[in-house]
């Protein structure tokens, strides 16, 4: 079943386009990966899909009826700011917003009875996703849920996420991470607005390729392809340079007289998101 349908949404402030004409679908049991720098539409898109912004134009539907105040008893969410009150303990937040959703509140994620202000970002988060999904959503929508938070913390958030989603709720989750992205089963990744690509990471990057040098030198061999045209950067003192030509590299690199290993590898998802950016 199909709980998430954005068709041709358009959504203007003044002369800024936000977003502009983006599609997007998420099954029930399936998590979607929203990917975008900041600034790329997404939490404006997550907006009029909680009904919190109405679209400029276009057509959105959730769990197959218009986003209302009514429908929102059926979705989780978690805001960037993770929507907690900070001067409030754990247990005080979940019996918050259990009587918001008209449920029970849940068990506190940990043992702990100090104000939700006073915790590492990392638990904060926790308490967030629990006071989220504490009502039994269909739907689960995460803005940015990891953000600012350890690799561990990510980890054990997306268990959580994951566990979610294999209990039938559909999951949209935003993210910048491009490590994250792949926990999902399927990416939209926005650009200005924009849909940029969409599909699995396999599918996005399709035949996109990169030329990796490895040099003696490399910080000459990386100025000197720096600002060549391709996009280049530096994975610890391999050199990228993305959808360049293999053989003109190896004529550049020979002109300035710069021994170095060249060879053509898979683009990884960051740099795609770069060509897709640029």
């Amino acid at each position: 079943m199909t709980a998430i349908d954005v068709q041709g949404v358009i959504r203007r402030f003044g002369s800024f386009t936000a977003v502009d004409d983006v599609d997007l679908t998420v099954a029930a049991g399936e998590v979607v990966g929203l990917v975008g720098a900041n600034g790329a539409g997404k939490t404006t898109l997550i907006r009029m899909i909680l009904g919190l912004l109405q679209p400029t134009s276009g057509l959105i539907r959730v769990l197959a009826g218009t986003p209302s105040r009514e429908l929102r008893r059926r979705v989780g969410y978690v805001p960037q700011n993770l929507g907690l009150y900070r001067d409030l303990t754990v247990a005080e937040n979940l019996e918050f917003w259990a009587e918001a959703f008209g449920g029970s509140p849940a068990a506190p994620p940990f043992d702990n009875d100090d104000l939700v202000g006073d915790l590492p970002l990392g638990l904060q988060r926790r308490v967030a996703f629990a006071a989220a999904t504490q009502h039994g959503p269909e739907v689960l929508v995460l803005d940015e849920p990891t953000s600012g938070v350890s690799p561990l913390a990510r980890s054990r958030l997306w268990n959580l996420i994951r566990a979610r989603a294999e209990a039938g709720v559909a999951v949209l989750v935003s993210t910048h991470y491009m490590d994250e992205a792949e926990q999902a089963d399927r990416l939209v990744l926005m650009s200005r607005g924009r849909v940029a690509g969409t599909g699995t990471i396999t599918d996005i990057i399709a035949d996109l390729r990169a030329v990796e040098v490895t040099a003696p030198r490399w910080q000459e061999a990386f100025d000197l392809l720096d600002g060549s045209g391709p996009p280049v950067t530096l994975a610890g003192r391999s050199i990228r340079v993305l959808g360049a030509d293999l053989r003109a590299v190896r004529s550049a690199l020979a002109r300035a007289e710069l021994r170095a290993e060249v060879r053509e590898v898979p683009a990884t998802l960051d740099e795609t998101m770069v060509l897709l950016d640029s």
